[in-house]
């Protein structure tokens, strides 16, 4: 199994009490840590403008801005979004935005795109929202705009959505057939059929029958357009709490809960903590998440990506996971 890191650029409310001002010095320096670590082969952060669960005053960092700055301030590491929402940004401009990011990265750019879903800020930036079938069918349209720019430096379409004529894409990325895409979501019908024709990674859920019934499907949309479902990585998201014991789990949740309640109140942050963490296969103590983690990488799972929801404020729980749970995994 091969590992990625979030790095907390505010989304999820993971940065709230540390002064603006501060908060590019603590995204860079947690980068520069997984850098220098020979666990983590990649960091992420994730397309949004607005937090969740609720929409709120706190700071969101905008990805593609931080993947440029990620680019200049890493050396080894590589660098993904999961994922760009398609229709936030016309999809020649995006495959230039990020070939030039590969170019300042040398080559270390991993494109996780994805047809979008927070209804909330679509709307509030004056994207409207559409239909799934019409962010699904742009989604399509973008990455055959992606393929055409990322090896041939002109992109030409005549789409339902999209429509470039000869869109220049220079330089090339420094990777050579492209940047990696990777396909995120689990739609049966199209978001999978999509993965089986352009990807080279996917990222669907981490429930061991939901993970086993999306590959099966992607097995058979593979078949079905003559690709190589063996050659596609199949990768996951887990938010990860892990301490020596399982009262220190509590102690970890307990805190997390209390930090999001200055911002989201009492019940909301009970809520939240509730449902996105408690429940997660990389909560627990060592000996638990390698369990729960093992049971997912069995049924096929090659790449797992953390979100480690204190990590701005303390990394002892990263560092547990680097030196107990990651050896088992690979």
């Amino acid at each position: 199994m091969r590992f990625g890191i979030f790095i907390p650029q505010g989304w999820r409310h993971d940065l709230v009490g540390i002064d603006p001002a501060d908060q590019w010095r603590v995204m860079r320096d947690l980068a520069h840590r997984a850098d220098a670590s020979d666990i983590w082969e990649s960091l992420w952060v994730y397309d949004h403008f607005h937090t969740v669960p609720v929409p709120t005053e706190e700071a969101t960092h905008e990805a593609w801005t931080l993947m440029s700055a990620f680019a200049a301030s890493t050396s080894r590491i590589r660098l993904g979004q999961m994922c760009t929402a398609m229709s936030y940004r016309n999809p020649a401009y995006l495959a230039k935005v990020a070939a030039t990011v590969d170019l300042i990265s040398g080559g270390r750019v991993e494109m996780g795109i994805g047809g979008g879903w927070y209804e909330h800020e679509w709307r509030a930036y004056g994207y409207g929202f559409p239909s799934a079938g019409e962010r699904l069918g742009r989604l399509d349209e973008g990455v055959q705009i992606f393929r055409q720019a990322w090896t041939e430096g002109k992109a030409t379409l005549d789409g339902k959505y999209y429509q470039v004529d000869g869109a220049i894409v220079r330089p090339l990325p420094v990777q050579e057939g492209g940047i990696p895409i990777w396909i995120a979501g689990g739609g049966e019908k199209k978001t999978l059929r999509i993965a089986a024709q352009y990807a080279k990674y996917t990222n669907f859920s981490n429930d061991p029958t939901e993970f086993a019934q999306k590959s099966e499907i992607l097995r058979a949309h593979c078949a079905d357009v003559g690709t190589d479902f063996d050659a596609i990585v199949r990768s996951s998201n887990f938010n990860a709490v892990i301490a020596a014991t399982e009262a220190e789990v509590e102690e970890r949740l307990s805190a997390i809960q209390a930090r999001l309640a200055t911002a989201l109140g009492d019940d909301k942050a009970k809520e939240y903590v509730d449902g996105m963490f408690r429940p997660s296969a990389a909560v627990g103590t060592p000996e638990q998440v390698l369990e729960k983690l093992s049971a997912v990488r069995d049924l096929g799972l090659g790449y797992a990506i953390f979100n480690f929801p204190e990590s701005a404020y303390d990394t002892s729980g990263i560092e547990l996971f680097e030196r107990e749970v990651a050896p088992g995994l690979r």
